[in-house]
């Protein structure tokens, strides 16, 4: 890393615990860069999960059409720059800190988090390249997410479900409020939740939120039908990602005509988009960011079907803010042996190990069908979750995949 790289994000970093809900300061930050967000057309991309998955195929159908694409996602895994790509080329070194050099004074002066300072150093990097169209996937939520600053062209909620309910609602319903808030008078809202119930509630919800802004505001709701699911070739692994390219192809048919891929670049960019950290298969090792219990179910869903080589060792660690105990039970029965351990960069959010060593010990837990053993140590429980493996699987964070990623010496760059 350069100096002037390694310093912006000692900058940068220390920003990550903040968390604030609202787009006041987004639009200060902005309004320092030029306010290049309306340099270029935008699709806002939210949901539970597979929003990021969504996110990277509607990019990529878009660049086999031959735009400039600008692709913002996150959390990263292993590099910042990660984030931010335009064209799938991550912003390089000297970007990142120029942009955040730029606007350090005033994202000291409005005492910007983590989050906001990178959503505009993003929107400010595609208005430099240039680009023809950007994919903005939400950060947390939605309705005051820092990127809900964006007016775009096509906005969209993948998936509800539980997740972060300190901060969006304990009820699917309270949820949905948060995610449809993304919705604008005017412009298509595509809704890919394929629960019924669910998929009203986001339309009530986006139709509310338009109003509020304007009674008089024009709702453009796009149900993708329950049963959509894509049938062509993909890139992405997984029976659950057969859906995300349903919602990513009612996306891209949703936007202007002059925007619009070909069914042939669809099927191109479709077949061809990858993603690192989503059933990610590395020799013998395989990654999946899976982090609440509804992306574990489909991660168990997607073992069931790729069938990896036996046996199936894991190595978990969990946020301990997440319901780790669903997740471990939905685990169990897909693979043969698990090693809980703590991830390194997750550690100030780590899981209660002592509650855990309970947990695994407690006779009233569903029985298991794996053998589950703890093992603290990082570097102790990567040795020992291989021996005698004929498919090791990594997941339970953004962070757990990140770090082993980074241990074995794979960069998702």
């Amino acid at each position: 890393m350069t100096e002037s790289f390694e310093r912006a994000l000692a900058f940068l970093f220390p920003r990550t615990p903040q968390i604030k809900f609202g787009l006041a300061t987004t639009e200060v930050l902005l309004a320092a860069a030029g306010d290049p967000q309306l340099c270029f057309p935008a699709i806002h991309i939210g949901g539970t999960n597979g929003k990021g998955s969504v996110a990277t195929l509607v990019a990529s159908a878009l660049e086999a059409r031959g735009l400039s694409v600008g692709l913002y996602t996150s959390p990263h895994l292993v590099s910042f720059r990660e984030r931010i790509r335009v064209n799938g080329v991550p912003i390089s070194e000297a970007a990142v800190a120029s942009w955040t050099s730029h606007l350090r004074p005033t994202i000291e002066a409005v005492n910007a988090t983590f989050f906001e300072a990178t959503t505009a150093i993003a929107l400010a990097h595609f208005a430099a390249r240039e680009v023809d169209i950007a994919v903005v996937e939400v950060g947390l939520g939605g309705r005051l997410d820092a990127t809900n600053v964006l007016v775009p062209l096509v906005s969209a909620v993948t998936h509800i479900a539980l997740d972060h309910q300190k901060y969006l609602g304990d009820t699917l319903e309270l949820i949905a409020v948060e995610k449809a808030g993304i919705a604008k008078s005017g412009v298509p809202f595509i809704i890919g939740e394929r629960n019924p119930p669910l998929a009203d509630a986001l339309r009530a919800a986006g139709e509310a939120a338009v109003r509020t802004h304007d009674p008089a505001g024009v709702f453009l709701p796009v149900m993708v039908g329950s049963a959509a699911e894509w049938n062509g070739p993909l890139g992405l692994q997984g029976p659950h990602q057969r859906r995300n390219a349903a919602v990513a192809a009612a996306i891209l048919a949703a936007l202007p005509e002059q925007l619009q891929p070909s069914t042939e670049d669809v099927a191109a960019g479709f077949a061809t988009a990858w993603l690192p950290g989503r059933l990610d298969r590395r020799g013998r090792w395989l990654f999946d960011v899976a982090h609440n219990p509804d992306g574990m179910v489909a991660l168990v869903a997607a073992l069931d079907e790729l069938r990896p080589a036996a046996p199936v060792h894991a190595l978990v660690s969990i946020l301990g803010d997440k319901a780790w105990p669903e997740m471990l039970v939905a685990l169990d029965q897909a693979i043969d042996f698990g090693v809980l351990t703590v991830a390194p960069s997750a550690d100030v959010r780590r899981w209660d190990l002592g509650w855990l060593q309970w947990w695994l010990a407690d006779p009233a837990r569903p029985p298991a069908r794996a053998r589950w053993r703890l093992v603290p140590d990082f570097q102790q429980a990567l040795r020992e979750v291989e021996q005698g493996a004929g498919t090791v699987l990594v997941t339970g964070s953004f962070h757990t995949v990140g770090d082993v990623l980074e241990a074995l010496g794979h960069s998702p760059l």
